[in-house]
């Protein structure tokens, strides 16, 4: 079958919307998905930056949501007509994933990040035959269509806005996992989170439903503003008592954060999330803990990150977590119930363009202009 995909050619250039290939039906336990929404991620973008690791020509896209069109096998558990959300793929059976912790999958990062599976991969080409890479994240979800793993594939209520839901499959579930899963914060916790962007606003808005208090950190006054009506307190460089700095790095360099949080959270926060990835940022997240506290890092760091001294004692930690700990299958159909509920909005988070925007979208996520954009195949956008 032929359809419509956003294909990065290069590591310098701009999407290009072109035909491509899809020259095989599903497989035993895969589906094909027609995809309603893709929502753009930050890990995306980055693959830019990723040194040559990540293959290309390649068509992107890992937060996909949309209708299952054909399905392989018997055992896919979905049938055509489904409403599913995609998330991030895992092999199934290494410890890890058979200890329901598919984001540590052994495999995790050759078949998310760079190089897909490897079976029949070449059924995948532009409109010329070249082969493009493997499935990024299982999915490659910046097209009209989309075959998965079903195993990657969440059933998701047929009445809730498919072309919306996609960024529950990597964002949103990051930042809410953490809060559910990695932290287990409940009522009373106090949660800085370093960054309001999808992930941190994510986190800020499972805290409030989690009935904990959220404390959200940026440089940027309208995030902050998204974050206070989200019930977070904001804290930015305006702020009494913090200094005006320049917008880079933005509030890594304020002496007095640490004391500034401290207040705000009688002492000291019970957990941090920190989303920028600055070690500076995260030696103040550190020291912003009240004792036997817990930092948890979601950005890919870059640079050493060296600890300041003290910034470890009395029993504060510090750890990485990867899609927010989460079982997709079980925290996605949470996350949906939270939001009929009216406990989880994301959709405020949100603005679509429609898939041939999509460098438009990419110029105002880098700008900081949207939050989450997500991109619709066959739709206007708002």
């Amino acid at each position: 079958m032929r359809f419509a995909a956003a294909v990065l050619r290069s590591y310098e250039s701009r999407f290009t919307l072109e035909e491509v290939m899809l020259n095989a039906g599903p497989d035993d336990g895969e589906v094909l998905v027609k995809i309603a929404g893709c929502g753009m991620c930050r890990t995306d973008l980055a693959v830019r930056h990723s040194a040559g690791r990540s293959p290309l020509p390649a068509v992107l896209g890992h937060e996909g949501a949309g209708v299952v069109v054909e399905t392989g096998g018997p055992d896919t558990g979905l049938s055509p007509g489904d409403h599913v959300v995609v998330s991030f793929d895992s092999c199934g059976h290494c410890q890890n994933c058979m200890g329901a912790a598919p984001a540590y999958c052994d495999s995790f990062p050759s078949l998310n990040l760079f190089g897909g599976r490897k079976e029949h991969a070449a059924r995948f080409t532009d409109a010329a035959g070249s082969a493009l890479a493997p499935r990024w994240f299982g999915q490659s979800s910046f097209a009209e269509y989309a075959m998965v793993p079903a195993r990657n594939a969440v059933r998701v209520d047929p009445t809730l806005p498919i072309e919306l839901l996609g960024p529950l499959g990597c964002g949103f579930l990051t930042g809410a996992g953490a809060v559910f899963h990695s932290f287990g914060a409940g009522p009373g916790d106090t949660i800085a989170v370093y960054g309001a962007g999808a992930v941190g606003l994510a986190a800020v808005m499972a805290a409030t439903a989690a009935g904990a208090v959220a404390v959200a950190v940026d440089r940027h006054p309208e995030r902050l503003a998204l974050a206070e009506r989200l019930h977070a307190i904001p804290v930015h460089a305006a702020s009494p008592g913090l200094a005006d700095l320049p917008d880079v790095p933005g509030l890594a360099d304020l002496p007095d954060l640490p004391d500034r949080i401290r207040q705000l959270t009688d002492g000291g926060a019970h957990y941090a999330l920190d989303t920028t990835g600055s070690p500076r940022l995260i030696n103040h997240a550190l020291r912003a803990l009240r004792p036997t506290g817990h930092l948890g890092l979601v950005a890919r760091l870059h640079v050493p990150l060296p600890l300041e001294p003290g910034t470890l004692d009395r029993g504060r930690r510090i750890s990485h977590i990867c899609e927010g700990d989460a079982v997709p299958g079980l925290l996605i159909p949470r996350l949906t119930r939270l939001w009929q509920a009216g406990r989880f909005p994301f959709d405020e988070l949100i603005r679509t363009y429609p898939l041939t925007d999509i460098n438009r979208a990419e110029r105002d996520c880098d700008a900081g202009r949207v939050v989450k954009p997500v991109l619709i195949p066959a739709g206007k956008g708002r």
